[in-house]
């Protein structure tokens, strides 16, 4: 009778132990473009609802900054980049899982100012008056929005002109917040990140010039849950996911 107690008490505590293991083994780590942040915050509830026992976290900032974390070996699951460069890069290093790979959604590229004091910006020749002294831009090595703002700068032959008065800034929500505080006179961020702004900006035209702002999400290569990883995208197929990528601006692919 004791010996059974005692397999008894042993066997709980065994599946007392397996639990939490087994919530872990559902866990994904989603490493996000940092104007996906409202989108997905909403969209990872409803992941977990439709997928019971799993759960996922996020980590938002800027796509080439989210790339160099899986490069040193942060443990993520799924990369979610906002252009097809950085991915690129992710295939070439080997970080990614190609066979996943796919765009899911389209965005585009906005100039605006604050809507509070503007200084009544209305092309991208008059960023070059006097009455703008600040531009907030995104750094081009890590942040790509930039990449997109240099091509339509670029292509107006404004970019070295316009240097000078650049703010450098680590992510497009950063480059939205110093046009929200009112900062800087303009900026250049994505549709969909002026509309979470509200009325704190205006926008003032959406410039031609770049490449297709086209996001691309994959599965890591070195991810422990490649299947959850992989519900996870296939969730952002579904009606209820993209509907809440519509809400925020997204366009499909």
């Amino acid at each position: 009778m004791r010996s059974f107690r005692l397999l008894s008490v042993a066997f709980s505590l065994g599946v007392a132990l397996a639990l939490p293991l087994a919530a872990a083994a559902q866990q994904i780590t989603v490493s996000a473009a940092a104007s996906l942040t409202d989108a997905f915050k909403e969209i990872g509830p409803k992941f977990e609802a439709a997928k019971p026992g799993a759960t996922v976290r996020f980590n938002f900032a800027a796509s080439g900054v989210l790339l160099q974390q899986i490069g040193q070996g942060a443990p993520v699951d799924v990369f979610a980049s906002a252009d097809q460069e950085t991915m690129n890069r992710g295939v070439e290093q080997k970080l990614i899982d190609t066979a996943t790979r796919k765009d899911f959604v389209t965005n585009s590229l906005v100039l605006i100012e604050p809507a509070k004091d503007g200084v009544g910006v209305k092309s991208l020749q008059d960023l070059t008056g006097a009455s703008v002294k600040k531009i907030a831009v995104g750094k081009t090595a890590t942040v790509p929005v930039g990449r997109y703002t240099k091509q339509v700068l670029d292509g107006a032959n404004l970019w070295t002109v316009l240097e000078p008065k650049f703010v450098q800034a680590d992510s497009v929500r950063q480059v939205l917040d110093y046009v929200s505080r009112g900062e800087v006179e303009a900026g250049f961020v994505y549709r969909t990140d002026a509309a979470v702004a509200g009325d704190k900006v205006r926008i003032v035209l959406s410039p031609s010039g770049s490449s297709p702002v086209t996001y691309p999400i994959a599965v890591v290569a070195e991810s422990k849950q490649k299947a959850v990883a992989g519900d996870f995208l296939a969730f952002l197929a579904t009606d209820a996911a993209q509907q809440v990528l519509a809400r925020y601006g997204f366009g499909k692919p």
